[in-house]
């Protein structure tokens, strides 16, 4: 079965949340923000001056060379030397209330179903584990290059058989995020992934 646009009156009859007029744009800046800083690794670290190898003598005595004064061979103006305000080990999290995160979450989603990007479809599973199998179901639903498919949950075939798929993203209903949802070009949804994400939107 080919799958159909999810329409507003369609999702609302589904009992998913949409956001009218332009609420919710800020909420989704402030959870793609705070998904792509929980990602980085925070590593980066340099030396100071006190944290390099080297002597602590003296290069050279104080008075009479014709040099400048110099009181360590780790000083940062040196070739060598510490790292003046360099980047040290960090934690880039950045916290959003759960009302942000399902606020941008709603909003993700109503632009796409407005934008005619949601297809519906009653179920999506490969019977035999090939990549050619996969993509030949594919294209029976959209002709997009980069999908995301929300599933309640996906069999060893039907996984398998998509990991070679680059522009293709499986996800679970409860694990799809709003990054994901404005990422790809089409989003296919099943019908029992649709009332999970349902239960996402609507106020605990």
């Amino acid at each position: 079965m080919s799958a159909t646009v999810l329409t507003a009156d369609a999702a609302r009859d589904a009992k998913i949340t949409l956001i009218d007029g332009g609420r919710g744009t800020q909420a989704v800046h402030d959870a793609v923000v705070a998904m792509r800083a929980a990602r980085r690794s925070g590593s980066a670290n340099t030396k100071t001056k006190a944290e390099v190898a080297l002597s602590g003598a003296k290069p050279w005595r104080q008075k009479g060379t014709g040099r400048a004064r110099a009181g360590y061979k780790s000083s940062p103006i040196w070739r060598g030397g510490g790292v003046v305000f360099g980047p040290k080990p960090r934690d880039y999290t950045k916290k959003i209330s759960k009302a942000t995160r399902r606020l941008a979450f709603q909003k993700a989603l109503t632009e796409r179903i407005n934008a005619g990007d949601v297809l519906t479809l009653d179920t999506f599973a490969v019977k035999e584990l090939k990549t050619k199998a996969f993509l030949s179901l594919l294209k029976e639903q959209t002709d997009a290059k980069k999908v995301l498919l929300i599933s309640d949950s996906f069999d060893d075939n039907t996984y398998k058989a998509a990991r070679n798929v680059k522009p293709v993203l499986l996800a679970t209903a409860t694990d799809v995020n709003t990054e994901q949802l404005l990422a790809f070009d089409k989003i296919l949804i099943t019908g029992k992934a649709l009332e999970q994400i349902a239960g996402r939107t609507t106020k605990e």
